[in-house]
């Protein structure tokens, strides 16, 4: 994808105590591209994302958002700038759903908070006036995932980070967002960050796929010419565990 460059990786490296879970990573992505990480527990995803919004701090290479180097940013600041779901929601128990979704543009200082959190509430399927009253134990599992998105869009970021957001759901729940979700890339130009252990899932939202396993990118490589012609063992047996083929793809 030929777009302007939004996140960038380069020689990330990243240990705790004697495990290495980023080994010399490079990876980047590009305005309006969704790339999926995916790969094995431990393999290093949740790792190589967090370094984005400095959520985990490397101990070599360079990260950069936007052409700016993370470590020279405040990282409050760059966090405020950046859509971030994590695989739990992270939603706030004692605040209504309207005050979640309007976290981020209230940090900012911003006087339309709240209308803001309403069209995000809109923009993912929810009736801001149905739904914003309601507290997050009021929600049920998709719907929270759903209001987790709205909060990391309420500031209308360019890029958003995802962990694992749709793992925790039943089959027709995640249909449904996954759904949700690729209309609302489409519909906003965002660039994403996904990581998933799901090949499926990859392989119908993203434009890219890095297959990662022990702390490196094993392939990087769009859907299609990834499970045409998987670049090692390791990716070829990972597609063929998950039963996923050429012309899987809906």
């Amino acid at each position: 994808m030929a777009g302007e460059l939004v996140l960038s990786a380069s020689r990330v490296a990243r240990r705790f105590g004697a495990v290495t879970a980023l080994d010399g990573v490079s990876l980047d992505v590009h305005a309006g591209e969704c790339v999926a990480l995916v790969g094995e527990s431990g393999s290093g995803k949740s790792t190589l994302l967090r370094t984005f919004n400095r959520l985990t701090e490397p101990d070599a290479g360079t990260v950069r958002v936007d052409g700016e180097d993370v470590q020279a940013l405040d990282a409050v600041a760059l966090r405020r700038r950046i859509g971030y779901v994590p695989q739990d929601g992270g939603l706030l128990p004692h605040w209504t759903v309207l005050r979640n979704v309007a976290l981020v543009p209230w940090l900012l200082g911003r006087h339309d908070a709240e209308p803001a959190a309403g069209q995000a509430l809109a923009t993912v399927g929810l009736a801001p006036d149905a739904f914003g009253p309601r507290w997050p134990h009021q929600l049920s599992g998709g719907q929270r995932q759903r209001v987790a998105i709205a909060r990391a869009l309420a500031a209308a970021p360019r890029i958003v980070l995802l962990d694992e957001p749709f793992g925790a759901l039943d089959a027709i729940t995640r249909s449904d967002l996954q759904q949700m979700f690729a209309t609302l890339r489409t519909e906003t130009g965002i660039a994403a960050l996904l990581v998933t252990h799901d090949l499926h899932e990859a392989s119908l939202l993203a434009d890219r796929i890095a297959v990662m396993r022990a702390g490196r990118i094993e392939q990087d490589a769009p859907p299609d010419t990834l499970l045409a012609a998987p670049a090692t063992p390791y990716v070829g047996e990972l597609l063929a565990r998950a039963h996923v083929r050429p012309g899987s793809r809906r």
